[in-house]
């Protein structure tokens, strides 16, 4: 299993890691890393590996078998050997670009209170689908509400609790199409705010900015009918 270093620490931009294995296709296993592996709709990190006599260009990173993460070069090349010690460095406008639209889309689900049955992130802009027959008809106030809650600059943590407690609160579950993973026996959760003052808290395993001012200004760009019940909302930031 591949110690997920963006999960106690998403600032970090790079660290050191030890290379115990080289998939058939070429992909690199670290034994620590700060790449976040592609989920959740947010992508995979890129970045570069440096190590004695080598570099190679990362363009993402994917979940492999038994909790690794493979980084997958961006064009085939030299690799280091098994054993190797590396220096990793993330594409850090490309992943921060990321932590602010995915704490943004947290934000839109509680601006919008309903169902979530599919979302993407991107560098910059993302979107969340919502089970809504009816598209909404202020499009103006729920931006608004948006930028409201970005400029009360609240906290954002992360705790744990057992996948035992996740089931007896099913309500924090927000998405019908991606559920928490398990099997590790406990659930991440994000909060935005603190204490009674809290306006969110659903499970997520991505990387999110430390405080939602971070975010800046957005705007909501379209809102498109998918299917009967579903509304694509796209949001950018400005």
């Amino acid at each position: 299993m591949t110690e997920q270093l963006f999960l106690a620490d998403a600032y970090r931009k790079s660290a050191p890691g030890r290379v115990v294995a080289l998939t058939e296709e070429g992909g690199i296993i670290l034994d620590r890393t700060i790449f976040y592996a592609r989920g959740g709709g947010q992508p995979g990190d890129s970045g570069t590996l440096d190590w004695s006599g080598g570099r190679i260009a990362i363009a993402t990173a994917v979940k492999g078998e038994d909790g690794a993460i493979v980084l997958v070069p961006a064009e085939p090349g030299g690799l280091p050997s098994v054993g190797a010690t590396v220096d990793q460095r993330l594409d850090w406008d490309r992943r921060h670009g990321h932590m602010r639209i995915h704490t943004a889309l947290h934000l839109l689900s509680v601006v919008i209170p309903l169902p979530v049955t599919g979302g993407a992130v991107g560098a910059g802009k993302g979107r969340l689908d919502f089970d809504m027959p009816e598209a909404p008809q202020d499009r103006e106030v729920l931006e608004g509400q948006l930028n409201a809650l970005v400029t009360r600059d609240l906290p954002v943590s992360e705790m744990w609790i057992t996948e035992t407690e996740l089931d007896a609160n099913p309500g924090l579950v927000k998405t019908l199409s991606v559920q928490p993973p398990r099997g590790a026996g406990r659930v991440r959760l994000v909060q935005i705010g603190a204490g009674a003052g809290a306006v969110d808290l659903q499970p997520c395993g991505g990387t999110h900015v430390a405080r939602t001012g971070e975010i800046g200004k957005l705007r909501i760009t379209k809102i498109e009918k998918k299917g009967r019940q579903n509304r694509r909302v796209t949001i950018e930031t400005v």
